[in-house]
């Protein structure tokens, strides 16, 4: 779905991804992107375990080099491609900024996003995929699922947005965190963290707007 100012040119581009741990949720347009001026691209992406998380990465990575391709037509900018998502969305979004692969299958180079701001996404191999293997929640896995595996000192800015340590969702805000620090340990200029303290999962995605505007008002 996209929604676009059908009276301004050049407008910054959001590709949003849903939540839902990567079994469940719906594309949607978030209200607070609406009427500011953005185009919005709402994706869907096939869902486990009906597929594998190859399969719901790669979507993630088609839907965004197709904007790349054809967001002009809808008043978008291709310079100013900003991915963005929640819980699974999130996820999504730093796996196709950071792993180069995704994007390259069809011929964009990730370097070429303007920012990558997932909102409380996993940072370690997805629970989902996981699962899928009989590995549980609370047993941590970083392999070539996992975006803290890609950490590169080139790339886009990363702005990184958890709900308050103790009330996240297992251990978001450290994976996070932990991110944030081989980000910079690797040389990134261009990466922050935010921790919405008193905001569980669920509820840092409302205030994380107000992070993802301002950044690309900046």
């Amino acid at each position: 779905d996209i929604y676009y100012p059908k009276k301004q040119n050049n407008c910054p581009v959001i590709v949003w991804f849903h939540g839902g741990g990567l079994t469940s949720g719906n594309k949607d347009i978030p209200y607070e992107l609406k009427e500011k001026g953005y185009v919005v691209v709402g994706v869907n992406y096939r869902l486990m375990p009906h597929v594998s998380i190859d399969s719901c990465i790669n979507d993630a990575a088609n839907a965004v080099a197709w904007c790349f391709k054809n967001i002009k037509d809808y008043n978008g900018d291709v310079s100013k491609i900003y991915v963005s998502g929640h819980s699974a969305g999130g996820y999504l979004s730093a796996m196709i900024g950071l792993d180069k692969t995704w994007l390259e299958k069809f011929n964009i180079d990730a370097n070429q996003l303007k920012a990558i701001i997932p909102f409380s996404g996993q940072m370690i191999t997805h629970f989902a995929h996981r699962d899928s293997q009989g590995i549980g929640n609370l047993q941590p896995i970083i392999d070539r699922y996992a975006p803290l595996y890609h950490v590169r000192k080139d790339g886009c800015p990363i702005i990184l947005i958890t709900g308050g340590r103790d009330i996240e969702l297992f251990g978001r805000y450290e994976e996070n965190a932990y991110m944030y620090r081989m980000l910079l340990l690797n040389g990134h200029q261009g990466v922050e963290l935010y921790e919405l303290d008193g905001h569980d999962h669920g509820a840092m995605a409302h205030p994380a707007f107000h992070i993802l505007i301002n950044t690309i008002e900046k």
